[in-house]
């Protein structure tokens, strides 16, 4: 498979995701709900053609967009100076059809921090030091594109009930497939339980490994504690990594 179409083949299933769940609904107390693969679609698609061009080792996979991160930037995890800076994305940013006033879209020029973007990001490049060595073996993405308020507060999609999780997870299994398909990883690393667990049901029967990362969100009071260090053990002690500090 070429370059080219490894990259195509992301950005068809990303439109394919962006379409199925923009035909989605859901009820209180969800006041609003945010798609960056719509109105964030030009920074998103720099990051599939730039980095999604050839298979890799290692996919780590998120639950959702952050309010501060990829809500902002249209990518996965997006600290805004790590993605302008690191990752050398900066594009234009739209506005969802309904912006939440408690939570504006402000694109490249938002300064709130995304800490668990800022921490992701940070081992990967105290570990390879360029994007280009990160991504010769490794790729992010999220789970489900969607972001959901309940005005000012941030919900997560585990937080929803059944009637609508089931139509949301059977869209953001199948792209899950398509992207595990297009790059052909040995392994796929849940950032935390909720990754892990929808990967597990979306992968079974296909050939790779599932395994798990502390989630680096500063609500998860383990992961103010040396969450980079803990990472690494973890992906050490599973075989995805070397030793740690060794790429």
């Amino acid at each position: 498979m070429d370059s080219i179409s490894i990259a195509a083949r992301l950005i068809a299933a990303a439109q394919t995701l962006s379409a199925d769940v923009g035909r989605l609904t859901f009820s209180p107390p969800v006041s609003h709900v945010y798609n960056p693969l719509d109105y964030a679609w030009a920074p998103h698609e720099i990051y599939l053609r730039r980095f999604g061009n050839e298979t890799k080792q290692v996919i780590f996979l998120g639950m959702n967009p952050g309010p501060f991160g990829m809500v902002q930037c249209g990518v996965p995890f997006g600290e805004i100076a790590t993605v302008r800076d690191w990752l050398g994305i900066d594009a234009p940013v739209g506005k969802p059809q309904r912006e939440n006033p408690k939570r504006p879209i402000e694109g490249f020029t938002c300064r709130r921090a995304e800490v668990s973007g800022h921490r992701l990001w940070g081992l990967f490049r105290t570990r390879f030091g360029t994007a280009e060595a990160f991504f010769a073996e490794h790729f992010v993405a999220n789970y489900c594109p969607l972001a959901f308020f309940d005005q000012g507060r941030n919900l997560t999609p585990d937080k929803l009930p059944n009637t609508e999780t089931t139509p949301l997870y059977a869209a953001c299994d199948a792209h899950l497939r398509e992207v595990v398909t297009a790059l052909a990883p040995a392994w796929v690393i849940g950032i935390g339980s909720f990754a892990e667990a929808r990967a597990r049901t979306a992968l079974q029967g296909m050939p790779l490994r599932i395994g798990k990362i502390l989630h680096p969100s500063p609500a998860n009071p383990a992961a103010n504690r040396g969450w980079a260090e803990a990472a690494s053990v973890q992906l050490v002690a599973q075989g995805v990594w070397s030793q740690p500090g060794i790429a």
